[in-house]
Order: structure tokens, then sequence, then C-alpha cells
């Protein structure tokens, strides 16, 4: 189908940055710069700086931060770990991979675990929460962490979903981001993220120096590449260079981009937040902000409303319509969480990108407002 409106324009944004993008391919494919050189630590720097922590280490996916992480907290074998009801399989999938069990606790109305809900949710067995940051807006890491003080539970945060965004703590009263919090922060770089590869891409950040010399090595197959040895069986999920030479270039703009990602959100608020029936992603907590990596609008109207903009040439995105733990395949315990089946058939994702054109923006507003007065 062709769009009017497109989702994501990764093609505008390739030409817009294409000097830059183009002169890291040449560097990295004239010096033979594939594995493990220094465009990849580099990267790292750069993250580990922007996300306000010591260390990061390139990982391939989303996914892979996730398994390493549990695996160097020493999540095994009759562990359970707390994760939200509402997000993408993989959080669940890593947990279930290292031989630990998902305890699933249902999100409150900012798509985000409901912290009301965790401590019921643990038992002797529970060794770690898993947070997930949803759509740019980070969970209420002041409250996680003193649950998981309380508890002695390890923290890894999935912050796949909003690189930038922030939250106060309120002791210091110094904004702590997303992936700055638990023993970890896992990160994607999946080309339609905020912070997107050519390709999949990953990372880790961490302040601790074992966390991260472990994901070092067990990304490259247990071995340590500056002596050879082997410490464990590990795996293939390196951050190449070429990826990690592309990320970099992007890193530079994040902050130019969220702040156009605010905007946009911003007009989407003023031209729609008198529609009753369509509940808009803007929260009033002051601690923390919103990098709207997507903008998750309710709909009551469910199906019937994103159709109606798919078939006015509108791209949009209704992930999760079927709750992860529906699938019977995934042999997931379903207690019922009642939150997340109830917006699983209200989501519609709106075009959110920062090469979105007003008169796109503007397209978008008037095919929703044309939908809610017919």
């Amino acid at each position: 189908m062709s769009y009017k409106v497109r989702y994501v324009y990764p093609d505008r944004l390739y030409r817009i940055l294409k000097k830059e993008l183009d002169a890291a391919y040449f560097e990295v494919m004239s010096k033979g710069d594939f594995i493990d050189r220094q465009q990849l630590r580099r990267f790292e720097e750069d993250l580990a700086s922007f996300v306000g922590t010591k260390y990061a280490v390139g990982l391939n996916s989303g996914y892979d931060a996730l398994h390493i992480s549990l695996r160097a907290a020493g999540i095994g074998n009759g562990d359970e770990v707390i994760v939200p009801a509402h997000t993408f399989v993989a959080s669940a999938s890593a947990i279930v991979n290292v031989g630990a069990k998902p305890v699933l606790v249902d999100v409150a109305k900012d798509f985000n675990i409901d912290c009301e809900k965790i401590e019921e949710a643990i038992t002797p067995k529970t060794k770690a929460i898993m947070p997930v940051h949803l759509n740019g807006y980070m969970c209420d890491m002041v409250r996680i962490m003193e649950i998981a003080e309380k508890y002695n539970l390890i923290v890894i945060e999935d912050a796949c979903q909003s690189l930038g965004a922030g939250m106060m703590n309120e002791g210091t009263g110094m904004i702590i981001k997303a992936g700055a919090w638990g023993l970890t922060g896992c990160w994607s770089f999946y080309p339609f993220k905020i912070l997107g590869a050519y390709g999949d891409g990953g990372a880790i950040t961490t302040n601790d120096p074992d966390v991260a010399l472990f994901a070092r090595r067990m990304r490259y197959n247990g071995e340590d590449r500056m002596t050879g040895e082997y410490h464990g069986h590990g795996f293939t999920c390196l951050l190449d260079n070429m990826q990690a030479a592309f990320l970099d270039i992007k890193l530079k703009y994040l902050p130019k981009w969220i702040d156009r990602r605010r905007k946009v959100a911003e007009k989407y608020r003023i031209s729609l937040c008198d529609i009753e029936d369509l509940m808009l992603p803007h929260y009033k907590d002051p601690r923390r902000d919103h990098v709207y990596q997507n903008y998750v609008v309710r709909s009551k109207q469910g199906d019937e409303f994103s159709s109606f903009l798919a078939d006015n040439g509108i791209e949009v995105l209704n992930q999760f319509r079927k709750p992860y733990y529906k699938h019977i395949a995934l042999e997931l315990e379903d207690h019922g969480f009642p939150e997340t089946e109830q917006l699983s058939k209200e989501v519609c994702s709106l075009p959110m990108n920062p090469e979105l054109m007003d008169d796109e923006i503007d397209y978008v507003i008037s095919v929703i407002r044309r939908f809610y007065n017919r």
C-alpha cells in the first residue's frame, strides 16, 4: 500500500545524514575494520556518557542485552523474575532462556508495570525485577528501586524503547536517565528505534565493571580477546563495527531529534485532547519526562479506528493486540491482567519521527478528527 504519511522515514533520514554515513562506511571498508575495532569502542564510550554510566557494551540485539544481563546477574534455574504483562515477548523469552520463570504483573495507564502490584508477586524464589520502559516513558524507578532494596532484588532495565528518557532522583534532585538505575540497562538499535541501526544491534549499560567484563567476554564466545583465555561457554552476539560507526553518528543528533519528537507530540496533544474516546500519552508526573519513541494512543473504537487511518493513507502500528501470554506455545501463566487486556484492544501508534513534515502531522490530525466527527 502507498501511504500518504509513513510511520517512519528511513530514506529521508539517510538523505539528511548521507555525507556522514557514507564517510563512515568508507572508513570501515577501506581499513577493514569489521569486528571489535575502534568504531565499536568509540560508540560504547559515547553511549555510556550519554546514558550516564561508566560502561557500555555493544551487542547484536536488544534480546541479547537482556539475555547477557540475566546471565551476568546469576539468574538461572529455579529463579523468578518479575516482568510486565504488556511488553514485547523478548523480555519474557530472555528470562525463560536462562532457565528462570517470568512472573507477570499488570501495567498501569502509562503502559508501564504497575508498581502497586509488584510486591504481591514477590515470592522466596524472586531474584530480580525487569521493568520495561515502554514507548519513551520510564517506569517509576524511584519506587521500583525502593522495592528492590526492600527485598534484595536485582534490577535489570529493559530500556529498549526509551533511550534519552529520564527521571528525577528525589533524594539528590538529579535526573537519572533510563538504563542507569539498575544493574544494567538494555538497549535495542533495531532500525525503527529512536536510535536505529541499518540492521539489528543492541547494548548494555552498567556501572559494574564485572558485568561489563562478563558481557564483553560472553559476546565473543566466552573469550577474553586480550589474553585468548576462555571464561565459559559464550555466544556470538557482538555489535559489528559498521553498525557502531553509523550509530555513533546518529547518537550526536539524538537530543535534537528528541526535541522534535516532543514538538510533534505537543501538536498531537493540542489538536486531539478534546476527543473523549481517545486517550493520549501525556502524563502528570513532573519527575519523569517523555522522549516519544512511540506516540501510542488508546481508542475505544480499537481496530475500527486503526483501519480508518490506514484506509486513509496513514501508516500506523497496532502492537501487542494479542498479549504475549495468550500464545499457548509460550506456556506462560495467565493470572488475569485487566489493564493489559483492555489496552491491547485499544492501542494504536501514530506516525512519530523527527522527519515528519508539519503538513503530514496536520493530515493525521484531520483524519482522526474526521473519524470522530462522523
